[in-house]
C-alpha cells in the first residue's frame, strides 16, 4: 500500500462518514479488462451480500464496466471491498 493510497482511503472514509446514514446501498464501479473469469471474480467477492451487479462491455469490446450496487454497514467495510478487489483482480480500475 503506498502513501498515495492511504491518503486515498482516508479521505474516501471521511467523506463517507459525512455523507451517508449507516448502513446504507453503496454504488461501486469498476473497469475491468474484458475477460470473464474477472467479472466471476467480482460476483464472488460480492456474493451472498445480495448485490445488485450489473456489467456493460465497452464499444470495442476490450474493457467491461462492472456497477454493484450493495448495502454496506460502514465506510470500512465499503473501504475492505475496494481493497479486496483492487489485491485479487488484475488491471482493475475503481472508479
Amino acid at each position: 500500500m503506498t502513501d498515495k493510497s492511504d491518503a486515498f482511503y482516508k479521505k474516501l472514509k471521511s467523506q463517507l462518514a459525512d455523507t451517508a446514514l449507516w448502513p446504507t446501498e453503496y454504488l461501486y464501479k469498476f473497469i475491468i479488462p474484458a475477460d470473464e473469469d474477472k467479472v466471476k471474480e467480482i460476483h464472488t467477492i460480492f456474493n451472498d451480500m445480495g448485490a445488485v451487479i450489473n456489467t456493460k462491455a465497452s464499444s470495442k469490446g476490450s474493457y467491461s464496466s462492472v456497477s454493484v450496487n450493495v448495502k454496506m454497514k460502514n465506510p470500512d467495510a465499503v473501504i475492505a471491498k475496494y481493497k479486496e478487489v483492487g489485491e485479487k483482480i488484475e488491471g482493475v480500475i475503481s472508479l
